[in-house]
């Protein structure tokens, strides 16, 4: 395979842009969309989704500027636990997924839209058959039920022995209400967009862990802040990204000095193709800390036109240096 040399000062004008279907739809999309740089450290990816706009998108592109010209903090661990995620499917097809994942924790969708509850508890009972007793399962609502709804289906869920229950509901009040009534731990995903996110979250007593993702917090390092600002356990997650996005939420998760929860960092088989010949992949549910480095042939297979991408990353680079005033 061919290793890929463009801009080494990892511009937006030198990025090349990817688009990789996936395998189950995600977000209410169904291909991944991003661009890739390199730098004096390695490659970075900025991936930020449709929605966000350029102030938002200014931590995206912060998070990748530091893979690519500054790297990591060096890691305490070799490798981290990570789970098998279970999309809202079938519970044929959540058994099959979770058995072929090699993982012992796995992360299930509930309350997708326009499914009946009976299909949550199918789901998610499937998924404890394929792990067996020993198995970790969490479940993952996306801020979709009410409290009163919450509580009622946590209390079902935990038949089958949860280990928390992530973003039930979509307000920190929602989330307090919930965590007051049920014994299952409550964590927050959806509630910590920013670096204050996870001190708001902590201070409404709101949750008992907190779900970072190293793009949407500007980085490694901001997000090693973060989470020493907020003293709550750490679940480290992806957005989907290709290895070389997922490659820095394993620097996060190596560089913690503490790691209670398996982390939601093995999402490369949620996508049909990778930016790399060696995707980072779980091997006995852990993912390996180590560099990626794009191949040429397998990027051109995903490649797509970089205006548009270069424009967004040049837009989050100005709103980056107007919030500092340096613009």
């Amino acid at each position: 395979m061919t290793r890929v040399e463009p801009d080494p000062a990892g511009a937006p004008a030198g990025g090349r842009a990817f688009a990789i279907g996936l395998r189950n739809r995600f977000r209410g999309i169904t291909v991944r969309e991003g661009m890739l740089v390199r730098g004096p450290a390695g490659w970075g990816e900025f991936s930020p989704f449709a929605e966000y706009g350029p102030r938002e998108c200014a931590r995206w592109w912060a998070a990748c500027q530091e893979a690519a010209r500054y790297g990591w903090p060096a890691p305490v661990r070799d490798r981290v636990p990570v789970n098998v995620t279970v999309p809202a499917v079938d519970p044929g097809r959540a058994h099959a997924i979770v058995t072929a994942g090699g993982c012992t924790t796995a992360k299930v969708k509930v309350a997708e839209r326009g499914q009946a509850e009976a299909e949550d508890l199918a789901r998610v009972e499937a998924v404890r058959d394929a792990l067996g007793p020993s198995g970790r399962v969490r479940v993952d609502a996306n801020g979709a039920w009410d409290p009163d709804t919450a509580v009622r289906m946590v209390r079902a869920l935990d038949r089958f022995d949860l280990e928390y229950v992530e973003q039930p509901c979509a307000t920190l009040d929602g989330l307090a209400a919930v965590r007051r009534r049920v014994s299952v731990p409550v964590a927050a995903d959806e509630s910590i967009r920013r670096a204050e996110d996870p001190l708001r979250v902590r201070a409404a007593d709101a949750a008992d862990i907190v779900v970072l993702k190293v793009q949407p917090l500007g980085g490694v390092r901001a997000a090693l802040r973060v989470a020493e600002a907020c003293g709550l356990p750490v679940v480290v997650s992806s957005a989907v990204e290709t290895s070389v996005g997922l490659a820095a939420g394993v620097a996060l998760a190596a560089a913690l000095p503490e790691l209670p929860h398996a982390c939601g960092l093995a999402t490369m088989q949620m996508l049909t193709a990778d930016v790399t010949a060696d995707p980072l992949l779980p091997e006995d549910g852990f993912l390996p800390v180590r560099p990626v480095e794009v191949e040429e042939e397998s990027l051109r297979a995903v490649e797509v036109d970089p205006a548009a991408w270069r424009a967004r990353a040049e837009a989050a680079r100005t709103a980056a240096d107007e919030a500092s005033g340096a613009g």
